[in-house]
């Protein structure tokens, strides 16, 4: 039996699109991206208004796919507010092969700069600029035969983040095929001042060096049959017992070979998770780190905030609905997750908070006409409220 046809996007469905006017600024400078390939000068659909009909899809529950885009851009209202005029199925699909979404980068950083710290204090202060790194499938089709996965039955696309714990934002962004190397990917973006939490499967020491050699800091799990020279056994406080530490040590990691990859010693903090592993002996995490000036406690907590990353991605894909694809190339693809960041971040700009379902779910209540604006301030406020 043939599925019900999806209801025609109109107008009513629509509104708050005033808002969209606050992005103009953050959004002109890609007007022109792209321009070239028209050389007869008739192109109708810019990168500022494509990625502004991108930004409506996510905000607004109405639309779940390309056509009811292409459904909205046929409006007089969101032509009015976005500066666009009606575009066709077929230049909405040109549009994600000829704007490069490399160009969709600084934004995503601008953004970040402007979101507030959520968390203040001691261990905030000490485990300053602590960004959790990790990457997340996108399951993708079978015909998308760059997202190399599994086999050719089994593609999928790779989120590589960069998430700031204290802002509670993304830092930084690249897709790639499923396969592609994590670690090189966190290679090739590494950023000075930065305490980077990072899970086994970026233990790799040369990397270690380039994050020191790129003025930044790193705490990572390492594999449990780690080799290392002990140079210094650190006395445990009160607090790094109540975090369950059971050894701090000063090291050279990776024994006789060390010289070869690492200039300086680095330390080796042993942690207890409360589990057992499938052989019924107590579960515990070696995690090394070059910061000698750190309570062990603090390592051990710095560490244990990597999975914000995971709440994160759990944001992005299922609430925000970051799964379903609207483009099988790699760049449509990227351009959909650094707009569907894009948004997120203008959520945390907007509350001065990292995004909750509840909060998203007032914003699409707004955008689709269900709640006033007055109703949108109003939990706004109930938030600052909250915080005092």
């Amino acid at each position: 039996m043939a599925g019900k046809r999806r209801p025609k996007v109109t107008e009513k469905d629509l509104q708050g699109l005033k808002y969209f006017r606050l992005l103009t600024p953050l959004l002109e400078r890609l007007h022109e991206a792209g321009t070239a390939r028209a050389r007869a000068g008739n192109r109708k659909l810019f990168f500022d208004q494509y990625g502004a009909l991108i930004l409506l899809y996510f905000f607004n529950p109405i639309l779940t796919s390309l056509r009811g885009i292409q459904q909205a851009s046929d409006l007089k209202k969101v032509q009015k507010q976005l500066g666009c005029v009606r575009s066709s199925l077929g230049s909405l699909s040109e549009a994600s092969r000829v704007f490069d979404a490399a160009l969709l980068e600084p934004l995503i950083s601008e953004l970040a700069s402007q979101a507030m710290p959520l968390q203040s204090g001691k261990e905030a202060e000490a485990l300053r600029g602590l960004t959790a790194t990790d990457g997340s499938l996108l399951p993708a089709l079978p015909k998308m035969a760059w997202a190399l996965w599994l086999d050719d039955q089994h593609r999928a696309a790779t989120l590589h983040l960069q998430f700031d714990v204290f802002k509670g934002v993304p830092l930084a962004a690249s897709v790639t095929a499923g396969n592609d190397s994590e670690r090189e990917q966190l290679r090739a973006a590494l950023q000075a001042g930065r305490l980077y939490a990072i899970d086994r499967g970026y233990a790799e020491y040369r990397l270690f060096q380039d994050i020191l050699d790129a003025r930044s800091s790193f705490i990572g799990r390492v594999r449990d049959n780690a080799v290392y020279q002990i140079i210094e056994e650190r006395p445990l406080s009160a607090e790094a017992r109540q975090a369950g530490v059971k050894s701090d040590r000063v090291v050279w990691l990776g024994g006789d070979q060390s010289g070869k990859v690492f200039r300086q010693p680095l330390r080796l903090v042993e942690v207890a998770t409360g589990k057992t592993d499938s052989q019924g002996r107590p579960e515990t995490l070696l995690l090394a780190t070059d910061r000698l000036d750190l309570d062990a406690s603090l390592i051990a907590l710095g560490y244990k905030y990597r999975w914000t990353v995971e709440l994160f991605f759990r944001w992005l894909k299922c609430i925000l609905g970051c799964r379903h694809l609207l483009s099988t190339c790699q760049n449509g693809v990227t351009i959909q997750v650094y707009m569907a960041l894009i948004a997120s971040l203008l959520i945390s700009v907007w509350t001065g908070r990292k995004p909750t379902k509840r909060t998203f779910e007032m914003v699409c209540f707004y955008f689709s006409g269900w709640a006033s604006e007055n109703e949108l301030l109003a939990h706004l406020r109930s938030l600052q409220k909250n915080d005092r």
